[in-house]
């Protein structure tokens, strides 16, 4: 069924292909939108009408699908005694923060029928007005506001979460795999066809390779839209760090966006397309339109653009080569400078690079050792020829030792002419 399923999405994507790559488009267009648009959604969301049939509205409800309904009661109760411990130090500004998102949720559980972008418009609205209302109306410095609106995500997505990513009222699952299955397909490309700047011989080099394809998998583990720009953050900064280390210099936007989508296609994220689709409609605006998560999210947004449109003029092949490689009738040539094959593991190759270190080890152990017997032996020898530098020294001039019972001779006994020194300067001689 899966299967099926996937051929069906692959047959959908292909025919339509320019709806998909649509995707940066429309993020684009939320950034233009969410500047002029006036806060109205929120006010007519609580109005009075919107609380009444609430037990029907709820039974009515679709209940989530058991794919997406992974939220952990441990970690909601822990983020809630988190937000209530952050909103203390907001003293009456917190009190109503709290009470605003408390009806908020209270709302979006009754407002389950709404489709998912006009549950998108509705957090968009809410972060916007609780934003202008901690600027204006509770006077919070800026720095505070954004650190309160990070807490607040934080709170209603955990949430939210079951209900509001990739639900089954949209076509994102069947997007998912349909990315998943054309990332699968272009498994024989390789980092000289996209002009990657980067050197995986470099034990250094394949670590960041490494740690970037972990963050960027990692991100469908979070519940949270900022967590997830978190990990998309994490691994754009391994790949510059990648960059730096084989060009020996900083990393340029024309490296970095390469290197991205060989990443991607290295690691094929899980509900790529349903991660990116959930930061764009329940992320806090503010952070997709400034700072270097937005910078990343949007360059991420473009490399999944590019993989779902790559043709043979994307990586200079003729289509000849490129239907080839496709259906697998044949692979690329190895290159001279690649030390395996494409195919094999990630584990596989580090294993070789091991055992080629500690063949290298082995040898350069070997030739210390070596040098130690050597310096062993220059040492005994340098004993030897100065102990029998010594001795001959010793032959040749011995030393002569009179013996202790030989009498001295009397100090002025040479000076026989004493008689004639002046009496002052005559030896005295005592008898005894």
């Amino acid at each position: 069924r899966l299967q099926r399923e996937e051929e069906e999405a692959y047959a959908s994507s292909q025919s339509t292909q320019g709806a998909q790559s649509l995707t940066f488009s429309k993020f684009e267009e939320k950034k233009t939108n969410e500047k002029t648009r006036k806060v109205t959604t929120v006010k007519k969301f609580f109005t009075a009408s919107s609380r009444t049939g609430a037990k029907k509205e709820i039974q009515e409800a679709k209940a989530p699908s058991p794919s997406i309904n992974r939220q952990a009661s441990i970690e909601t109760d822990r983020v809630s005694k988190e937000f209530i411990e952050f909103l203390k130090t907001y003293h009456k500004p917190g009190q109503d923060i709290y009470k605003q998102c408390k009806l908020f949720l209270d709302t979006m559980n009754h407002k389950r029928d709404l489709s998912i972008e006009e549950q998108s418009e509705c957090a968009q609205d809410f972060y916007q007005n609780v934003a202008e209302k901690l600027q204006t109306r509770w006077k919070v410095p800026p720095e505070k506001v954004e650190k309160a609106m990070d807490q607040i995500e934080k709170y209603i997505m955990t949430r939210q979460y079951k209900y509001v990513f990739c639900p089954e009222t949209t076509d994102d699952e069947k997007k998912d795999l349909a990315v998943q299955k054309r990332i699968r397909a272009l498994h024989w490309v390789t980092p000289q066809m996209l002009c990657v700047p980067v050197n995986e011989e470099i034990p250094e080099v394949s670590d960041m390779v490494v740690k970037a394809i972990t963050d960027i998998i990692e991100m469908d583990s979070k519940r949270v839209p900022r967590d997830k720009l978190a990990c998309i953050t994490k691994c754009s900064k391994h790949i510059f760090n990648a960059i730096k280390i084989t060009k020996n210099e900083p990393a340029s936007a024309d490296d970095f966006l390469p290197t991205l989508i060989y990443i991607v296609l290295k690691g094929n994220p899980p509900r790529l397309q349903s991660n990116i689709q959930y930061i764009t409609r329940f992320c806090n605006p503010s952070r997709l339109m400034t700072g270097e998560d937005g910078y990343y999210f949007t360059n991420l947004c473009c490399a999944v653009a590019f993989i779902e449109k790559l043709d043979a003029q994307s990586l200079n092949l003729s289509q000849e080569d490129f239907d080839r490689f496709m259906t697998g009738q044949t692979s690329p040539k190895k290159q001279e400078s690649d030390s395996f094959s494409p195919d094999v593991c990630l584990g596989v190759k580090q294993m070789y690079k091991n055992l080629d270190l500690l063949s290298q080890l082995n040898e350069r152990q070997e030739r210390i050792v070596n040098e130690a017997k050597k310096l062993e032996k220059d040492l005994i020898d340098w004993t030897d020829g100065i102990t029998k530098e010594v001795q001959d020294i010793v032959e040749k001039y011995p030393l002569e030792i009179k013996p202790k019972n030989q009498a001295l001779a009397a100090i002025d006994s040479e000076n026989v002419e004493n008689d004639k020194l002046p009496p002052p300067l005559q030896p005295q001689v005592y008898a005894g």
